[in-house]
């Protein structure tokens, strides 16, 4: 009898340790939340805070991850406008996928980004 309790316990530690886990809001709650991308982003408001969390610990300082350095409004615009923000943050074929050994951004932190980078990059 000992043996069968043993063994139920053994199959409901293993069942819940491999239970499915899922941390990313979007997947979870689809439309729920704020991202309201139809206003104006700001640079300062809406940009620099996505990018202080995902990019600036590895892409700044005096030698920032693979050469490429972040954290001002000039290199933030720079990489923006040539292609290489959006391609890494959004997995794109072709670019090294950032944050490097994170999961993507959400759709709603990638489209305030794009939406950004669509309107010129401006320091606003």
């Amino acid at each position: 009898m000992k043996k069968y309790i043993l063994i139920i316990l053994i199959f409901i530690a293993v069942a819940g340790l491999s239970s499915c886990y899922y941390d990313k809001g979007d997947y979870l709650y689809p439309g729920a939340g704020a991202c309201d991308t139809a206003a104006a982003v700001s640079y300062s408001k809406n940009v620099v805070p996505l990018l202080q969390q995902q990019c600036y610990s590895c892409h700044s300082g005096g030698s920032p991850s693979g050469g490429v350095a972040m954290g001002t409004y000039a290199t933030d615009k720079a990489i923006a406008l040539n292609g290489t923000l959006y391609g890494s943050i959004s997995f794109a074929s072709g670019f090294s996928p950032m944050p490097q050994g994170a999961p993507k951004m959400t759709t709603c932190q990638l489209a305030t980004i794009k939406k950004w980078i669509d309107s010129g990059s401006p320091n606003n």
